[in-house]
């Protein structure tokens, strides 16, 4: 009896063994082709920089979704027991990029949609349907013939509206001349001191078109599955301050799995005419003072946007 059990515990202590040693060289052999993969993966990433030095177009986009649903019978516990609301946000920033020895072309967009809806069952006179809550829609073009490796002589066109409703209404149209300067690699700041801001309006009495000078700074960058693009547009007018505006806009994504992330916006408008326009439709001549140039709360117009990003 005890020769059985001496075998079976010298046989244990064998197997044991056996898969102890077994299981460490299967770590050592994982580990050796973990570092393989690190090695080949920098080699990959090596390749895709020089790739990216070659002149040629560029293009790339991200962007946000977002959507929000829910539905409630009976929850007495809040105003509207019995409602539905929903929410949609689609953000897009593309661009198509040029860069040659000589000269370069770039263009970039900016678009961002949402539409929102409340449904107060109970209450048959409501909106049920859904309506827009932001509506930004800009695209630029910028052209310039290099006089040094930082210093471009340019020209540069820019237009921005809303597209869901009042297409064109304002609508703003800048073409201008000057010069493009590039510091640092992917910052381009660019100052048209030569620029028509061309608007379109129903209301001519608010909205007027001038001479001025155009100021745009765009600066990109990526960190592994971080991206992050600003932009800031202004536009000083020489014929009167209140016909100036500025729009800057920042977007962030994170990519998580493949493509998939996190997004996020946030952006930035000053426009005393739309604000003006804006007081005009809210103005009761009854009771209040006309609102003009003088009087208008012109306060800062802002945005932000959160939701699932896509890395095209």
């Amino acid at each position: 009896m005890t020769k059985k059990l001496l075998t079976i515990l010298v046989l244990v202590f064998t197997i044991s063994t056996g898969f102890s040693q077994t299981r460490e060289e299967l770590k050592a052999e994982q580990a050796a082709k973990k570092d393989s993969i690190s090695a080949l993966q920098g080699q990959v990433d090596d390749l895709q920089k020089q790739i990216d030095q070659f002149p040629g177009w560029k293009f790339g986009a991200f962007g946000t979704i977002g959507a929000s649903f829910s539905n409630f019978n009976n929850w007495y516990g809040q105003g509207s027991p019995n409602n539905s609301a929903g929410n949609i946000t689609i953000t897009v920033n593309p661009h198509a990029k040029l860069d040659r020895e000589k000269y370069f072309w770039y263009n970039t967009g900016n678009i961002n949609l949402s539409w929102v809806k409340f449904d107060d069952k109970d209450d048959p006179n409501d909106d049920d349907s859904f309506r827009e809550s932001s509506d930004v829609f800009s695209v630029t073009s910028l052209f310039g013939y290099k006089l040094t490796k930082s210093i471009a002589v340019s020209t540069l066109g820019e237009y921005r509206t809303t597209i869901i409703k009042n297409f064109n209404d304002p609508g703003y149209l800048d073409l201008g001349v000057g010069i493009t300067w590039t510091p640092i690699e992917n910052l381009i700041v660019v100052v048209h001191p030569l620029n028509y801001n061309f608007v379109f309006a129903d209301n001519d009495a608010i909205f007027e078109s001038s001479l001025g000078a155009k100021v745009v700074a765009n600066y990109n960058r990526e960190f592994g599955g971080l991206k992050f693009n600003s932009n800031l547009s202004a536009f000083m007018s020489y014929k009167d301050s209140d016909l100036s505006n500025w729009t800057w806009i920042n977007s962030l994504s994170y990519t998580v799995w493949k493509g998939i992330g996190l997004g996020f916006e946030v952006g930035l408008r000053d426009s005393k005419q739309e604000a003006l326009n804006y007081a005009f439709g809210q103005w009761d001549p009854a009771t209040e003072v006309e609102p003009n140039f003088e009087n208008v709360d012109n306060d800062v117009q802002v945005y932000t946007t959160f939701g699932l990003s896509y890395n095209f």
